[in-house]
């Protein structure tokens, strides 16, 4: 079959339903909905398909495209799900089970019948993990079936309008629902919280007197100190209290109104050190963190945050890293370097590398050598580690070393 992937950008979704319907033989072509509605419709005239997809789209299709052509959206959330935010609410809630729908397209956002639907469970991970991981698995399977129903010609979709169809408008989840209570939410309602903005569009905070949203958290077992209160760095991270715990932020993003050079995602102590005229964290003031340095080998019965890890089976050795959206730094690879050279020291005859789940590796942190005071230098030093880490990796020769993919390609960087 002739198919139209009409796609806000080209994302990990995207790819993987662009990858398994080419997979099983039918044409597809792509169109970007952010060139504007005018490219929608000239791809439709040149590849005049027989079904249209939009596995992610953020604006609607042109009216006089899905009303001429069948148009199916992927919704991530249950059938009778309607809003901009599903994933949001649903780790907001603690959904055990979430949903992915392929709707067709209509005027009424996300109210159009029902063509396929699939469920899956919510772990305790963040939104864009959840995305690339569970919600991608129940998109491409709901996609694929969606597909066949259409080819088959003798599916009819179920309308919305069906008393088993469970209709609920959940608003745009506002930063106002996002925002954290030091004082009063738990480690567990903070963490929630954390997750349900980890990649976009972050919690909105206030550290050092300065607004900045935070991206990312993992919780902390034994550090304490007051609520809000910065104890420690790690790895680039940083550790807050919360009432009853503590957690560890990797990221933070100064406001673009903040005056800060570089207003985007980068590690915590970074962002923080910028907003410190007396070096704050790292000079001496009043705000000076401690670093709290985790062992490459953590027992099994802590509960804590570190990007790298160890761990022996036998004679198997597994090393684990996973870095914020996959990018890695100059401090970052020189760290992995550093803990695979540790690994080769153990006595194995298997290293096993990459995470449990999500990124394996996206190459240099871009963003991080653009804040930068010396873009250049930093875009050379980040160059320079990471091929001294792929150097070593390949001049392994006294034993098998495994490239350990943990969710699908697009979400391994690859």
């Amino acid at each position: 079959m002739n198919i139209l992937l009409v796609a806000s950008a080209f994302n990990s979704l995207s790819q993987r339903v662009y990858a398994e319907l080419a997979d099983l033989g039918h044409r597809v072509d792509v169109v970007l909905a952010s060139h504007g509605p005018d490219a929608v419709r000239a791809a439709v005239h040149q590849t005049r398909p027989e079904l249209i997809i939009a596995p992610m789209l953020k604006s609607a299709l042109p009216e006089d495209v899905w009303r001429e052509h069948t148009c199916l959206v992927v919704h991530p959330g249950p059938p009778g799900d309607r809003g901009p935010s599903s994933l949001d609410w649903a780790i907001a809630e603690e959904a055990p089970r979430w949903g992915v729908t392929v709707l067709q397209a209509e005027a009424a956002m996300d109210a159009g019948d029902i063509w396929a639907s699939e469920s899956f469970p919510v772990p305790p991970v963040g939104k864009s993990d959840l995305y690339r991981g569970e919600a991608s698995d129940a998109a491409a399977a709901a996609v694929l079936l969606a597909v066949r129903r259409y080819a088959d010609g003798s599916f009819k979709p179920r309308p919305q309008s069906d008393p088993q169809v469970a209709v609920v408008w959940r608003d745009f989840f506002r930063q106002e629902q996002r925002r954290i209570d030091w004082g009063r939410d738990s480690t567990e309602a903070v963490l929630r919280k954390l997750r349900g903005g980890d990649s976009q569009p972050g919690v909105l905070d206030e550290i050092l007197g300065r607004e900045v949203f935070l991206h990312g958290g993992h919780p902390e077992d034994r550090l304490r100190g007051r609520p809000g209160e910065l104890l420690a760095t790690r790895a680039g991270a940083v550790c807050r209290a919360t009432r009853d715990g503590a957690v560890w932020i990797p990221e933070l993003r100064p406001r673009k109104s903040s005056g800060d050079p570089a207003p985007f995602r980068r590690p915590a102590v970074s962002v923080l050190a910028s907003f410190a005229a007396d070096g704050a964290l790292s000079g001496g003031g009043p705000h000076r963190l401690p670093e709290d340095k985790a062992p490459l080998e953590l027992p099994a019965d802590r509960r804590t945050w570190t990007d790298i890890r160890y761990r022996q089976q036998g004679d198997i050795g597994f090393l684990a890293f996973s870095f914020p959206g996959g990018a890695m730094n100059t401090d970052q690879c020189r760290r992995l370097l550093a803990a695979y050279r540790y690994a080769l020291a153990r006595p194995t005859s298997v290293l096993v590398l990459g995470g449990a789940r999500d990124f394996f590796s996206n190459g240099i942190h871009l963003n991080v050598i653009e804040a930068a005071a010396d873009p250049a230098g930093e875009s050379w030093a980040n160059l320079n580690a990471m091929d001294d880490l792929v150097d070593a990796v390949l001049r392994t020769t006294d034993r098998l070393v495994v490239a350990a993919l943990g969710g699908n390609a697009a979400a391994g960087g690859l």
